[in-house]
C-alpha cells in the first residue's frame, strides 16, 4: 500500500539525515518509526485492558496528602 504524507521540510531534512545514517531511504524510515508507533500504541491498549480502577485507587491511598509545589499552583 502507498500512503502520502506531507511533512515540514524540517523534518525531512531530519529524517533524510537520520535515514542516511542508517543507510536507508526516508521512506523505509518513516515506514519504520509508523510502525513502531502503532505497536507502541497496541501494547499501551492491552497493559490499560488489564489495569484495574480498584488497583489505581489503592496505589494512590498510599500517597501522603500534601501541598502542592508553589510552581504549580494556580
Amino acid at each position: 500500500m502507498n500512503l502520502t504524507i506531507s511533512v515540514s521540510q524540517e523534518l525531512y531534512q531530519r529524517a533524510a539525515e537520520i535515514a542516511a545514517a542508517e543507510n536507508v531511504s526516508v521512506e523505509d524510515l518513516f515506514a519504520a518509526a509508523f510502525e513502531e508507533r502503532v505497536l507502541e500504541f497496541e501494547r499501551l491498549k492491552e497493559k490499560a485492558a488489564s489495569g484495574s480502577y480498584e488497583r489505581f485507587r489503592q496505589v494512590m491511598a498510599k500517597i501522603p496528602p500534601a501541598e502542592p509545589a508553589e510552581y504549580d499552583r494556580p
